[in-house]
């Protein structure tokens, strides 16, 4: 079992920054990759950026340049530092952990990311 705390949304203004944070516990051993995703108002959940055990990243066209994925020395604990924020990036994000073993997916609670003047 893997457990998933997220932290770090809240509301910016066009052009701000923010950091999230993906806090990971339990089976860790398991994990081979570790993400992001968001969903708009309205819209359906779409990819931010993934980053795998090798460092290598997949990062959305979407957000180059402006958000970037990272992950920490032991691989638990993965951050989406956003800057130049824009008012389209406002959405629910969603950390993701992926594993070798069933469900292969662990999906955190959510964090609120408002960028709004």
């Amino acid at each position: 079992q893997v457990q998933l705390v997220e932290s770090g949304g809240g509301l910016v203004q066009p052009g701000g920054s923010l950091r999230l944070s993906c806090a990971a516990s339990g089976s860790i051993f398991s994990i081979y990759a570790m993400g992001w995703y968001r969903q708009p108002p309205g819209k359906q959940r779409e990819l931010v950026a993934t980053i795998n055990n090798g460092g290598g990243t997949n990062v959305a066209d979407s957000v180059k340049g402006r958000l970037t994925i990272s992950r920490d020395n032991a691989k638990t604990t993965a951050y989406l530092q956003m800057n130049s924020l824009k008012p389209e990036d406002t959405a629910v994000y969603y950390c993701l952990v992926a594993v070798t073993t069933t469900p292969y997916n662990y999906w955190g609670q959510g964090t609120q990311v408002t960028v709004s003047s």
